[in-house]
């Protein structure tokens, strides 16, 4: 009987990008049954969900609780104004702050969409052990560098790529 040789760069690789495509799926998945249940973006879904966990939020909290670059915050704050999903006022204490809150319209997508509302990869890597996102940090960096990205796209919701 032979013996079978050890996998090769090219079959790991092929593995590798194998998990890269269902990992992809999993979350387009999510965010197109999102879409579908609420009319919405994935990204607008999860601005709706901080503002509702915490009523009077302001943009620039909204873009720290999604890692989002602010103008990216303001421009789905934008659209869910628009849509009359959220009131935007002035703050009581601070003139210069917004807060934000979700109108009768914008408590109805919590009616009809299930959560996780920031998407399935966030919460994924949240559950995963600290030496475990260290590699995966350090690994991911390398491959980043090895293709040369452009981070102006790390700002941006994934719903949104």
């Amino acid at each position: 009987m032979k013996a079978i040789p050890p996998a090769s760069a090219p079959d790991d690789a092929a593995q590798v990008l194998r998990q890269f495509r269902s990992v992809f799926k999993a979350i387009r998945t999510h965010f197109r049954q999102v879409e579908k249940e609420a009319g919405l973006g994935g990204a607008q879904v999860w601005a709706l969900s901080l503002i509702l966990s915490t009523p009077g939020i302001g943009v620039n909290d909204i873009a720290a609780g999604m890692d989002i670059h602010q103008s990216t915050a303001s421009n789905l704050v934008k659209a869910l104004l628009k849509k009359d999903m959220i009131t935007v006022s002035k703050s009581p204490g601070d003139k210069r702050v917004v807060e934000l809150r979700l109108t009768a319209e914008g408590r109805k997508i919590f009616k009809k969409v299930q959560g996780p509302y920031e998407g399935v990869l966030p919460g994924a890597l949240a559950r995963l052990d600290a030496a475990t996102l260290a590699r995966l940090s350090t690994d991911l960096h390398k491959l980043t560098q090895e293709l040369q990205v452009d981070d102006s796209a790390a700002g941006t919701p994934l719903a949104s790529l």
